[in-house]
């Protein structure tokens, strides 16, 4: 067993919180159980040496590497469902109105982790549409920082338990057989109205236009306080006026940070 000394494990812990806002402060046990076997496999004799060769890797792959490991990418279809139930009934016939001369709808899902969020929204969207859907740029931005969950989540195969969860008429309409036996892959039709990138929250938001749909759900758990206040900031600046920002059930979203009203739990809205 490769022992982490508590000096080790601060300076890994404030790598990540300075470089990506991730607060693993109360998760010693979790940062080295992840990482113990990949930084003995990689040839290192400790985590000093381990991340001297991180902090010195200009290309960026044992970082990129770091993320991945340690950054938490569990979701599922229908997570939270009554916040798609809530866009079907109240957010999208507001925005058909609203933008129907246009028929540009800017959405991101911020933490798309492997996929299943995003496609759910596009799902949603070409459902809601209908026939009407071809008229519409409704194309969803999804972001995440771990690449490894990109990669899955643009290969778009999950397995039969995974999509047990979809409604009957989506999974025919929505899903064909994957490449291997039991395995399910979202049909070209769908993938096509996801753009996923590789983003960090801290980062300076590069968006050229306002968003009117933010899905920002069970991330933010992963920050403190004052950068949960920073990040929100940011999505305040991007959010359309009467844009709607979606976190998860268990999070809290400090009103005296931004100026949002609380439609429901976890549901809030930018003024008009």
């Amino acid at each position: 067993m490769m022992n982490m000394t508590e000096e080790e494990f601060f300076r890994i812990q404030r790598f990540l919180k300075s470089r990506y806002g991730i607060d693993m402060a109360n998760k010693r046990e979790i940062v080295c159980g992840r990482l113990e076997n990949y930084v003995r496999t990689k040839g290192f004799r400790n985590y000093t040496e381990y991340m001297n060769a991180v902090e010195k890797d200009f290309g960026g792959a044992l970082e990129k590497d770091l993320v991945n490991i340690l950054s938490t990418n569990h979701t599922f279809f229908m997570r939270e469902f009554e916040h798609f139930d809530f866009l079907r009934k109240e957010v999208l016939p507001w925005l058909r109105q609203k933008e129907a001369a246009r028929k540009d709808l800017c959405i991101w899902c911020g933490a798309a982790s492997t996929g299943q969020e995003p496609y759910m929204t596009a799902m949603l969207l070409m459902d809601f549409f209908g026939l009407e859907h071809t008229l519409w740029d409704t194309k969803v931005l999804a972001t995440d920082i771990s690449t490894d969950a990109l990669k899955q989540a643009v290969a778009g195969v999950y397995t039969k338990e995974q999509v047990e969860a979809l409604p009957e008429t989506w999974k025919r309409r929505f899903l064909k057989n994957g490449p291997k036996t039991g395995t399910y892959e979202i049909s070209r039709e769908v993938k096509d109205q996801v753009l996923f990138r590789q983003f960090n929250l801290m980062d300076p938001f590069p968006f050229k236009r306002k968003m009117h749909i933010i899905f920002l759900r069970n991330v933010m758990i992963y920050f403190d306080h004052e950068t949960r206040r920073q990040l929100l900031k940011k999505v305040y600046d991007v959010m359309e006026p009467g844009g709607y920002l979606f976190i998860g059930r268990t999070e809290t979203l400090d009103r005296n940070v931004i100026p949002l009203q609380m439609i429901q739990p976890s549901v809030f809205r930018k003024a008009l």
